[in-house]
């Protein structure tokens, strides 16, 4: 949350850009709802939760996101890397909202599109994704 009249929540976003490259970008919710006491977002669509372990060691292969979907860092650390060669790291307790899908009529190429994703912290990464 920032310090602000209308309190929010840092959403860290993970975006096909128009150039149709995996992006990241933070926007704020604002939580304008509940008490002073307990503040809350409007509510968010969501369709249902998985949970995943992954492996000491874990790293995937270029992707994209098949819908958008909330990801909740449980327990370890996992990094992101895009195709331009940035990276990003979210530790436990942390989470992003991953919307990079590929763009409609495109045939994937993991030069241009998706990122990869691995754990970084040398133990089993656990991760809570809630589908849009």
């Amino acid at each position: 949350m920032t310090d602000s009249a209308t309190p929010t929540f840092k959403q860290v976003i993970l975006f096909t850009d128009v150039d149709g490259r995996a992006k990241f970008r933070e926007e704020e919710i604002a939580l304008t709802e509940g008490n002073p006491n307990s503040r809350l977002s409007a509510q968010l669509a969501a369709s249902g939760v998985v949970l995943r372990e992954s492996p000491a060691g874990f790293r995937s292969q270029m992707h994209c996101t098949g819908k958008p979907q909330w990801v909740f860092i449980l327990s370890g650390a996992m990094e992101i890397g895009l195709a331009d060669g940035s990276t990003r790291r979210f530790n436990a307790g942390e989470h992003f909202y991953s919307a990079d899908t590929l763009p409609e009529g495109e045939t994937f190429n993991p030069e241009h599109h998706g990122h990869w994703s691995r754990e970084v912290a040398g133990e089993p990464l656990v991760t809570l994704f809630v589908k849009g």
